[in-house]
């Protein structure tokens, strides 16, 4: 057995799918016009529901500037009935695209280029070389697999994949554990956990900090092991690494190198937010469950997101003991309280489908030998994990006049339908709903959409499109008593009691100029043409461009989306509060606040620590 490793994944799960909403989650999906998508292999492994995801989502991001990632995921995390992580990670790379086929990329250079990696009809995230290595690798003989038959013993084949099928060039025993012991391109933003205890290994584990190693083969021997003219795939230890000869008794052998990355911060560890049972929804208080992750200086056209959820029930433990050869086995006597052997006697095993065997009596009579009662159990999904990516995104620099300047993105989320058209998407909302910024700080209002969303979609305007646009609401039309304010504000434009424009020329939105205001409202400049009241001559990307807030614009701001406001779409509306810039004031309670940021206890002596996949 090479290595003894922390099991991620027991639990018994059927549907549980997690889903991204800002930035725009892909689902696998590129423009499809139907529910479903057309290819979950296309880009990488879900595990989700095929309705999910968005067709559409290339936007960029300003370096510096604050995101708020938000995520619904279907069981529980954050509560007693399920031990959890969610992982959000990033990666950038030139040849990142979401590319123009919902066909799943070659591995094999049939590609219209000469190199897969570069034909642009496919989508890419990891490229070609980096699932060569996985599919070649040795996996590691350490994890659990349950009763599990592998197809294989490279990294290419787990319990959650025993066929080793392939998803785009993801390595499937990279998708499916975290802190993963090899290379991989994606950079570590936030681990979310349950038990903030593991939050110290997590951090230390991270490739962001902690290099890793690679086997690099004698020159012939990885087109050799291709063609099936060897047999020892690559190893993921040095002393297995260096075994490797070739060709035999040359002296050529295989180095066991390392591959330096620029040394990032640890990612953040927080405790992640709770989330109930069999429900993608809003979390506590009416709000999406959200992380604002604090754009890097990581400049590139190509990056993408990536947010994993590794679910596993509370009645087992996170750990299994791999010492004599106990790795694939779990006790059940203990949870249901029996021995083991009697457990195992009366059928509680962990097998797929396993048989539980009750003798009966009643009166002292027996009626019947066995009770046999099947437990639909799947051992492959057992514990899993799930995950969503965004679309392609940018990465780019902040322009000098907001240099030192906090910057707030300013979004919107969600696709054309009703609740149950959508579903597992949303409808739509800005993201964040809810923003607390000062004067002289940053805001960067931007938003996609698709123009291929179901024909028959409830909503405005042309069939299938997605439009936004922002307009401040009117002012109360009578009192409404005393509403909360995060302070003590003089001026207060718009209410969320109203479902009605404010004239544009009554008040500027945060301090903008007239132009921006009807940017805003017509998502163009009003120039010559015509204007359709429900913005289906815009197109369905909008950028304002980053701005900055007018040390005037003090007050809070209602607003609104005039085109969603029908009985499908009712309540696309935002509220934004403008701080003087010296005040430290904070949103009430109930708020979202963008500018807080939790973490884990620095307490060493509350802190535990976490048996390490390498002891």
């Amino acid at each position: 057995m090479l290595l003894k490793v922390l099991v991620l994944v027991l639990c018994n799960l059927v549907e549980s799918d997690v889903y991204l909403h800002n930035p725009r989650g892909s689902n696998n999906r590129l423009a499809e016009s139907e529910r479903e998508r057309d290819n979950n292999d296309r880009l990488f492994d879900s595990q989700n529901n095929a309705r999910g995801g968005y067709n559409d989502g290339k936007i960029y991001y300003l370096a510096g500037s604050q995101l708020s990632i938000e995520w619904t995921n279907q069981h529980s995390c954050g509560g007693p009935n399920a031990n959890c992580e969610i992982i959000v990670q990033y990666m950038c790379s030139n040849d990142l695209r979401d590319g123009t086929s919902t066909s799943t990329i070659p591995d094999n250079n049939k590609c219209k280029e000469k190199d897969c990696d570069t034909d642009t009809r496919y989508g890419m995230h990891e490229d070609s070389d980096y699932y060569m290595r996985c599919k070649y690798t040795s996996r590691n003989q350490g994890l659990f697999t349950a009763d599990q038959s592998l197809d294989g013993q490279t990294s290419q084949y787990t319990r959650q994949n025993p066929d080793g099928t392939r998803r785009g060039y993801e390595c499937p025993e990279e998708r499916d554990y975290y802190p993963y012991w090899r290379p991989t391109p994606w950079k570590d933003i936030v681990v979310m956990t349950n038990d903030i205890s593991r939050c110290r290994w997590y951090q230390q584990e991270s490739e962001n900090v902690k290099p890793r190693f690679i086997c690099i083969p004698p020159v012939g021997y990885m087109d050799a092991l291709v063609r099936n003219k060897v047999k020892d795939p690559l190893g993921i230890t040095k002393e297995s690494c260096e075994k490797i000869e070739y060709p035999k008794n040359s002296g050529n052998k295989a180095v066991w190198k390392q591959i330096s990355k620029e040394t990032i911060n640890p990612p953040d560890c927080i405790l992640s937010p709770k989330s109930r049972d069999n429900h993608l929804g809003n979390g506590f208080g009416g709000f999406a469950n959200t992380y604002n992750w604090t754009i890097p200086n990581d400049i590139n056209e190509n990056c993408a997101l990536r947010l994993r959820y590794n679910i596993s029930t509370g009645d087992f433990p996170t750990t299994v003991d791999s010492s004599n050869n106990t790795a694939n086995k779990i006790n059940i006597g203990p949870l249901v309280g029996l021995s083991n052997d009697e457990a195992s006697k009366r059928g509680y095993v962990f097998n797929n489908d396993g048989v539980v065997v009750q003798p009966l009596k009643t009166a002292n009579v027996k009626i019947g030998a066995k009770l046999q009662l099947k437990l639909a159990i799947n051992t492959a999904q057992y514990g899993r994990t799930f995950q969503d990516r965004s679309h392609q995104f940018s990465i780019r620099s902040a322009p000098a006049q907001l240099s030192g300047a906090q910057i707030y993105n300013l979004n919107v989320r969600g696709k054309r339908g009703n609740i149950v058209q959508v579903y597992p998407a949303v409808e739509y909302d800005y993201v964040p709903s809810r923003l607390t910024l000062k004067a002289s700080d940053g805001i960067h209002i931007q938003w996609t959409g698709s123009d291929t969303n179901p024909d028959n979609n409830a909503g405005q305007g042309t069939d299938g499109t997605d439009r936004s646009n922002i307009v401040l609401l009117k002012n109360q039309n009578f009192p409404e008593g005393t509403p909360g304010r995060a302070v003590s504000l003089a001026y207060a434009y718009g209410d969320y009691g109203t479902n009605y424009p404010m004239n544009l020329t009554s008040k500027s939105f945060l301090g903008f100029s007239m132009d921006d205001m009807v940017k805003l409202a017509i998502l163009r400049s009003n120039k010559a043409g015509s204007i359709n009241s429900e913005l289906n001559n815009a197109g369905n990307y909008f950028d304002l461009g980053p701005r900055k807030v007018a040390d005037s614009a003090l007050g809070t701001y209602y607003y609104m989306c005039t085109r969603n406001n029908n009985f499908s779409n009712r309540s696309q509306k935002g509220k934004l509060i403008v701080l003087p810039k010296n005040n430290s004031a904070q949103p009430r309670v109930g708020q979202p606040n963008p500018n807080a940021k939790r973490s884990y206890t620095k307490n060493a002596q509350r802190l535990k620590h976490s048996k390490s996949f390498f002891t």
